[in-house]
């Protein structure tokens, strides 16, 4: 008789959690103290949890793994950024970027294999989509970043803030990212406030409505463009969900919040593309009245694409237009360009690559 694979636990939130143990006929607690050996002290092993009974370590060892993603090359840039290409199976793997500033460590995280939004800006969209990540790939990143962070002794940073913008579109993976953000904001888990947890999503309107009735986290919309016109052309998936059904659910999903809410609306900034003071004031148009924060981004390029940075004076004025109209505007400091780690750079290995039209756009849910 085949021996049933072992159980892994990394990716399993407290709720989950507690149901496996009592299967085995283990009180609630028991959850609650391998949480804290795995998540917050990164520790793989059963037989090193020591407040745990020797019996049930020695089951566990029989039963369960904490398995995680296994390392294929790591890059540090000049400015401190560290990249990780993390293999999740054979053939696939997903890029993990860690950003130190002086005040935050921030962690850019994959949700899928590659992407099938067709963003033309962003080159995992070349890679085409391979599957979405399970929880424990996508809380697998975390903890072997702060893992990887904690072995070098000069440069131990603590993970502040986790920012789903890596390879994939968060959303069309819901149920495996919001068990995943479960664990983030769980005081067991990594303790992260709700703030300090952002989802990026290119516009899939009906689960931009189903996060914020199912978890309490930030949002950042990707939006590039303020009217239908140039955005059916560079975000795709505006052809399915326009700007007028994007923006209804942007209010939506900050209306009659318990607490302040402010959407972070990412522009990338391409030169005569999307950059003209008219674009800028169709945006100011487009967000009037909302509680918003525009991010203008450079555009990083990549081996193949045909669009440019915009100049300087260009960013400078176009973010000066928005200010003028009182939406607060930062301007992004491109991080980590040097090893491709910057936004829109992440290519990782994708195997099994598909090119599907919009109406045919993975989304993963239970029933």
């Amino acid at each position: 008789m085949t021996q049933a694979a072992p159980t892994n636990l990394l990716g399993m939130d407290r709720p989950a959690l507690e149901q496996w143990f009592a299967a085995l006929g283990e009180r609630p607690f028991r959850a609650r103290q391998l949480m804290q050996w795995m998540y917050q002290r990164s520790e793989p092993r059963f037989e090193a949890m020591t407040d745990i009974a020797k019996a049930l370590r020695e089951q566990l060892q029989d039963i369960a793994e904490v398995r995680t993603p296994e390392l294929i090359t790591e890059q540090v840039s000049a400015d401190g950024t560290r990249k990780w290409l993390l293999r999740v199976d054979e053939g696939n793997a997903v890029e993990t970027v860690f950003i130190p500033e002086a005040a935050r460590g921030t962690l850019c995280i994959s949700s899928q294999v590659g992407c099938a939004m067709d963003c033309q800006f962003c080159a995992t969209a070349t890679q085409g989509f391979s599957r979405n990540l399970s929880a424990s790939e996508i809380l697998g990143q975390v903890w072997f970043a702060q893992k990887a962070l904690n072995a070098v002794p000069r440069e131990q940073r603590v993970i502040s803030n986790v920012v789903f913008m890596g390879m994939g579109e968060p959303l069309a993976n819901f149920d495996q990212v919001v068990t995943a953000i479960r664990v983030l904001l769980d005081d067991l888990g990594y303790g992260l406030s709700k703030r300090r947890v952002t989802v990026s999503t290119s516009g899939l309107v009906p689960f931009i409505d189903r996060l914020r009735e199912t978890v309490d986290t930030a949002l950042a919309v990707s939006l590039h463009a303020a009217d239908d016109d140039l955005r059916n052309e560079i975000v795709p998936i505006n052809r399915k969900y326009p700007l007028s059904e994007l923006m209804a659910a942007c209010r939506r999903y900050t209306d009659g919040k318990d607490r302040h809410v402010q959407i972070v609306y990412e522009y990338v900034m391409l030169d005569g593309v999307n950059d003209s003071a008219q674009q800028a004031r169709a945006l100011a148009a487009l967000l009037r009245g909302l509680p918003a924060k525009v991010n203008l981004i450079p555009f990083n390029p990549f081996q193949g694409t045909s669009y440019k940075t915009s100049k300087p004076e260009a960013v400078q004025a176009f973010a000066e237009i928005l200010r003028g109209k009182r939406i607060v505007t930062t301007t992004r400091k491109t991080r980590g360009d040097d090893i491709d780690a910057a936004c829109g750079q992440l290519v990782g290995q994708v195997k099994n690559r598909q090119r599907r039209r919009l109406s045919e756009i993975p989304v993963v849910v239970q029933s």
